[in-house]
């Protein structure tokens, strides 16, 4: 139960992070079949679905919440420590995926599908290397609408492995329009502010409608390609996790290299890795 709040902690942090994925940290800890099973059989098997995704929930919605705090100033002040961070947190991953197809043959298809995926992901952090105009986050229909399309679009590509949601958010202009309203949000609770806490909920609950169904409509399809092409969709996310550290470092901003940022960094990319693996088991 702790285990799988941390994981979800990981998770939860990782999909707010631009061109860092949720699902790869899903993948990279070993739950992403399990977590993808439990989410389209959660009505037909709902005590073991719920006992499984309960924990991992509550860790990603407490990472969250603290992460639209905390994230801001650690990229600010460790960017070069906390990229790498994120680095061997996927990295971690990697042995596991490879198990699922080690000994088996390699086609051209499934090289064409690592390659097609490497490609998409690499792509989408160099077209997200500028954010759109901020959108407009004010109560409306139109606007309420907006966000649970947004949300939809945004936990279906949390859920792919290698695809970014944050960065996807970023691309649309969402990105530091949500971050905000979750810090305003959690702010306005602790002191109890109905007034921020009525304004939050206006967007909050659109969006998180949005995702939602979002994660429950490519769930499904994720499960049917994992049971009709499986070596097909691995060395995918093979693809996916190989390019999301080039995805990271395109996505981020470094100041200039010392000796101490240096030694950190690999420190904090060892870390990433051993967490990931322990986490994994």
């Amino acid at each position: 139960m702790i285990k799988s709040f941390f994981k979800g902690v990981v998770i939860g942090i990782a999909n707010i992070v631009p061109g860092v994925s949720g699902g790869t940290m899903m993948v990279s800890m070993g739950i992403y079949d399990k977590l993808i099973h439990c989410i389209t059989h959660l009505f037909s098997e709902f005590k073991k679905s719920v006992l499984f995704l309960l924990p991992i929930a509550v860790g990603m919605l407490a990472a969250i919440a603290g992460s639209s705090f905390g994230l801001t100033y650690l990229f600010e002040n460790f960017p070069i420590q906390t990229n790498l961070l994120f680095v061997g947190l996927i990295l971690g991953g990697l042995p596991a995926i490879w198990k699922k197809v080690k000994g088996n043959g390699i086609k051209t298809g499934h090289l064409a599908a690592c390659i097609l995926f490497f490609a998409l992901v690499v792509g989408m952090a160099v077209m997200g290397e500028s954010e759109g105009q901020a959108a407009d986050l004010s109560f409306g229909v139109v606007n309420v609408i907006k966000l649970v399309g947004v949300g939809v679009i945004t936990s279906a590509t949390m859920v792919i492995p290698g695809v970014s949601g944050s960065m996807v958010l970023m691309l649309m202009g969402f990105y530091y329009p949500v971050l905000n309203a979750v810090k305003d949000f959690f702010t306005a609770l602790a002191a109890f502010d109905m007034d921020g806490i009525i304004t939050g909920c206006g967007i909050l609950i659109p969006f998180g409608i949005g995702v939602v169904a979002g994660i429950f409509g490519i769930a499904k399809l994720v499960e049917i390609i994992f049971e009709k092409f499986p070596l097909y969709a691995y060395w995918g996310i093979i693809g996916l996790i190989v390019s999301s550290p080039i995805a990271i470092l395109l996505m981020g901003t470094f100041p200039a290299l010392t000796a101490l940022s240096a030694l950190t960094g690999v420190v904090a990319l060892a870390a990433g890795i051993v967490i990931a693996m322990k986490l994994g088991e």
